[in-house]
Parts: structure tokens; sequence; C-alpha cells
């Protein structure tokens, strides 16, 4: 199963991503988890430290690398590069194990002046990410970028299954639509929303309401769980063991997507 996790800025993907990640490593899958996000957090919703997580070295950046395998530096835009190389080295040489057993790998994002720019950095992520998706044979699970941007990069492309996170503000929502048309469009088989942060039964309507207007499928309601917010707060992970209500919604979540 290869699941891409997005959603408006704020809305809680990370948490979700990471959260799921460990659940799957928890139930015995073997879990590679990708951070494409430009302000990558990942690795702190895994339980990899601060002091630990600061030192990874996104792929998009790492110079040495880019040039090992296109033959040029990053920063040789419209430059002739090798478009054919070898990525299947990268998880095992860059990727960072957590405690519990799931792999980070931290793409980074390109920025560049032109959409779909073809620099060695992006053409190197491009196809460490394909690989990633379409030859790993673990759960693989994708924290985008917040937003839409990253669709014209066609960064998830390959995924087989979309989460949207969305909360009950009508913003939220209305970019959980925009990137769950983006998704269909691009191919992917399965788009679900995932309301997060739901205070109460006001809100779950509003979610379930838009969710059917707009024949978009809910795969769950996540509620609005003082334990994720002392985490946050902390700096530290979620108890898998503890009652945690964003935990049991989401193993309620995997339930459903493993039965899918």
């Amino acid at each position: 199963m290869k699941i891409a996790v997005s959603g408006k800025g704020g809305v809680g993907k990370t948490t979700v991503a990471g959260t799921l990640a460990r659940i799957l490593a928890h139930d015995g899958f073997k879990v590679l988890a990708i951070d494409a996000d430009s302000n990558a957090n990942l690795a702190l919703s895994l339980g990899i430290p601060l002091d630990q997580a600061k030192q990874i070295v996104p792929v998009s950046e790492n110079a040495a690398l880019i040039e090992e395998k296109t033959g040029v530096q990053p920063e040789s835009y419209g430059g002739v590069f090798r478009l054919s190389f070898r990525v299947d080295d990268i998880i095992e040489r860059y990727g960072v194990r957590t405690f519990e057993g799931v792999s980070l790998l931290v793409m980074g994002v390109v920025r560049s002046a032109g959409q779909g720019c073809m620099c060695p950095a992006n053409a190197l992520v491009r196809a460490l990410i394909r690989y990633l998706i379409t030859r790993r044979e673990e759960v693989v699970i994708l924290d985008m970028e917040a937003g839409t941007e990253h669709f014209g990069r066609r960064t998830a492309e390959n995924v087989n299954v979309m989460l949207v996170v969305a909360d009950a503000n009508l913003k939220s929502l209305e970019t959980a639509k925009t990137i769950a048309g983006l998704s269909k469009e691009m191919g992917v088989e399965r788009v679900f929303i995932v309301g997060n942060k739901v205070l109460n039964a006001f809100e779950e309507d509003v979610i379930r309401a838009y969710c059917s207007k707009n024949t978009i499928p809910l795969l769950g309601l996540i509620p609005y769980d003082t334990e994720i917010r002392k985490s946050d707060v902390e700096g530290h992970i979620l108890d898998l063991a503890t009652a945690s209500l964003g935990v049991q919604a989401l193993r309620k979540m995997r339930q459903t997507l493993l039965k899918a």
C-alpha cells in the first residue's frame, strides 16, 4: 500500500502521517515514511529526537549525492546531466530508522522559477520517489507539502491512496476538495477525506455534509484530542498504548484501509 497524506497547512497532516506509520509498524508491517514537505517535521512525529532530526540533510539539498547520481552540481540548471542512474541504494545509505522500526527518508522540495524544472536535484527527487512508490514492497507513507502546488510536480504520482486531511473550516474543506479532484485526475485509485480536530457534533455534521455534497468518501473523523495537543506542545510522540481518542480513530481508519 502506497499512501500520500495531503491537506491545507495547519490541519494536522504530519501528525496523521506519522501516527499512522507508527501504528502500522507496531502491527508488524514494514513501513517507509517519506517527508516531502518543505517544512520537514515528520521526523519529530516519528519519535526522532530534535537534535538528530536537525542533522538530517534532505535528498534535494545533498549536493554530493546529487552530483554522484547525475554527474553535475545541483545548481547547474539547464546543464547536461545524466537522466539514468540507480536510486535503490539511497534509502539504505541515507534513511533513518526509528526506534519503532519505521524507516524515514527526508526528501525536501526543489524550488525553481519554472514549473516542472528538470534540474539535477529535481530529476533525482522525482526518480527516487517513483522508485520508492512503485518498486518497494513495504508500506510507503508520503507526507506531502501543504496545499496544492506539489501536484504540478506530480510528486504523489503512482500512489494508490490519497488521504486528504481537513478540519471543519470551509477554507480547509475547499482545499481538500481541490486536492481530491487533482488526485483523481492524476489517476490515484482511492481518495479519502480525513476529518481532523473535530470539536463537537456540529463540526462533525459540517464535515460529513461537505463530503456527501461533493461525493468525496470520508475515511473517518479524529476528535480534538488533548493528548495530541499535549504531545505537540511538549515535543514528544503519542503513546500508542494509551486511550488517546486520536490514536483510536486512526486505528479504525487503518482497519478500513486494509479491508478496502
